[in-house]
């Protein structure tokens, strides 16, 4: 398979291997709602972030969104990666400028894209997916780049995001951006992604079909859609996403759509006439958007929602059974909405961003179709806090416990509107600060985190602000791959059992670097038979993990130990 190459990739091919492992420290002033609900907003730069969250979350996550620069030579995106490597330095963390200004500006892209999309590949579980927004500038570059490091076998498709209506057109009219979508292993993936709404539309049309049944006809068309509307009204609350569906007849509940018009250019122009008036009705200002001969098929099947007399236009029937049940390949939302959201939060800010935030609509739609009961979702360029947004509201709709990890580099962003936003609509907040539109809470919660030191100095060995409990988190992911089951305490040296291994650590915080037997810190004949026992049944291998041993070699392979020092012996030093 060809094989993207640019200025640089040499140099950050490893560069994840390369970036310290940090602590993560919560910050509970700007934390908010439930602190246990599992929710992370961490202040970095992802790519450390990344690195300092990976030893908790590795191979934990179900679905990954990321929206990163577009590198449109408009954004003024800045990495500050510290890659040992001329070219790079020459360049890299400098504000990235347009195309005929800054001639390497693509491969500044990938060579920041690189690394975080490697990092990023590790917290996917086998049946894990991720999904990247991208325009037209980098599409190429990010599809060659996706195949590279998840590989080609394991896209899954990318989605065209109709998102604007430019009415100032010149040559090719760009209204689109693309959703490119990969999965960590296709063949673990579902094969039939299904929308998790089903039970509330099947809910639904059990009350249409008993209504159908007891008033049937056309005749009873009114006292039907009269005992609908009632039942309706109650309801309602619990009917995400159908709340729209208010109209009954003969066939099934349906809503009315708008979308006979033809925006954006001169549709179909011909008469549609009113049932009682038998006169035509009023017309989009474009025109239609469909032929005649459709119009005729659509009056045939009773298609059209017609108003009290000819002054309205007419809207089309969407029955609930034609309500997408698949995510597809063509995405059609007004991307101004994502503006919309935020200005309705946070009210009192004037565009807090250059570029519109994503909508709530479009995030929790795709996050709906690949996650379920308490799934991590991920999104490492978190901007206003989108994602985290759609994840609470998802949960809210559909009473299932998905969790958020958001990465965001700037500290006033993260702080004071990705930190606030997910504050107020967990917690309820008035629509644009007005008390007369009070919008109720999500529920939730979250914990504000930050970067902390590196694990390990610059000489290798363990930084003295290392707990036990960081070092034990970080000790058991690089030994067997997987998260700490449970939080260390440092009352016990035994962390955990994963596979065919059970692992241990005998470490004394505030004594790095200085193995004594009275530290408690080096693994003698008397810490090996005391060392708790492995769970019933168990028969493979216990790992050790100390400053030192007086223990003899004999011995450990005897009781099927395996020592591994401190630090030098302890991935990531």
């Amino acid at each position: 398979m060809p094989t993207l190459n640019w200025i640089g990739k040499d140099a950050v091919e490893h560069h994840h291997a390369e970036v310290p492992y940090r602590l993560v420290h919560c910050d509970g002033e700007l934390s908010a709602g439930d602190p246990d609900a599992g929710n992370l907003l961490v202040q970095g730069d992802n790519l450390e972030a990344l690195k300092a969250l990976l030893p908790y979350y590795g191979g934990q996550v179900k679905c990954i969104y990321i929206d990163p620069p577009y590198n449109t030579g408009n954004e003024g995106w800045v990495y500050n990666d510290n890659v040992a490597s001329p070219e790079i330095k020459a360049w890299l963390g400098k504000v990235v400028g347009k195309e005929a200004e800054d001639l390497s500006r693509h491969d500044k892209w990938l060579c920041m894209m690189y690394p975080r999309l490697r990092l990023l590949r590790e917290f996917l579980r086998e049946d894990g997916v991720i999904f990247v927004s991208i325009d037209d500038n980098e599409l190429t570059h990010l599809t060659s780049l996706m195949y590279e490091i998840f590989g080609k076998s394991n896209w899954l498709g990318t989605i065209c995001w109709k998102n604007a209506t430019d009415n100032n057109p010149s040559r090719i009219v760009i209204e689109h951006e693309y959703i490119v979508c990969f999965a960590n292993a296709k063949d673990k993936v579902t094969p039939h992604w299904k929308s998790p709404a089903s039970p509330i539309r099947e809910f639904i049309q059990e009350k249409a079909k008993q209504l159908v049944v007891d008033f049937p006809g056309v005749g009873n068309s009114q006292a039907r859609q009269k005992e609908y509307r009632k039942w309706f009204k109650e309801q309602k609350p619990y009917l995400w996403p159908f709340q729209e569906y208010d109209e009954i007849d003969e066939r099934s509940v349906f809503t009315g759509s708008r979308s006979v018009h033809n925006p954006g250019k001169e549709g179909y122009v011909y008469d549609i006439l009113h049932p009682k008036t038998g006169k035509p009705t009023k017309k989009p200002l474009m025109g239609y958007r469909f032929p005649e001969e459709t119009r005729d098929r659509l009056l045939e099947e009773k298609r059209f929602i017609f108003g009290d007399d000819e002054d309205k236009i007419v809207e089309l029937k969407v029955y609930i059974e034609e309500w997408k049940s698949k995510l597809s390949s063509l995405y059609d939302l007004d991307g101004r909405r994502g503006s919309n959201e935020i200005k309705d939060i946070l009210f009192e800010r004037k565009r807090p961003f250059s570029t519109p935030p994503k909508p709530i609509e479009l995030l929790s739609d795709l996050i709906s179709f690949v996650t379920t009961g308490d799934d991590i979702v991920l999104d490492s360029f978190a901007g206003s806090g989108s994602t985290g947004h759609a994840v609470l509201d998802l949960n809210k709709s559909d009473e299932q416990k998905r969790r958020f990890i958001l990465v965001e580099i700037d500290q006033d962003i993260a702080s004071q509107i990705t930190a606030e936003r997910l504050r107020r609509v967990a917690n309820g907040y008035n629509k644009k600060g007005d008390p007369e539109k009070p919008v109720e809470g999500l529920g939730g919660g979250f914990r504000y985190c930050r970067l902390g030191v590196p694990l390990f100095n610059e000489f290798g060995d363990i930084d003295t602000a290392v707990s036990f409990p960081d070092l034990a988190a970080h000790i058991f992911f690089a030994e067997t791959g997987a998260p700490i089951p449970s939080k260390a305490s440092g009352n016990s040296p035994y962390l955990g059992k994963h596979g065919d291994k059970v692992v241990y650590l005998l470490f004394a915080p505030g004594q790095e670097g200085t193995p004594r037997e009275a530290f408690g810190n080096v693994l003698t004949p008397d810490a090996l038979t005391a060392l708790p026992s492995p769970p019933g049944g168990f028969e493979g291998v216990r790992v050790v993990y100390a400053e030192g041993t007086t223990v003899s070699p004999d011995r450990l392979k005897a009781e099927g130990v395996v020592f591994k020092q401190i630090p030098y012996q302890i991935e990531g030093a």
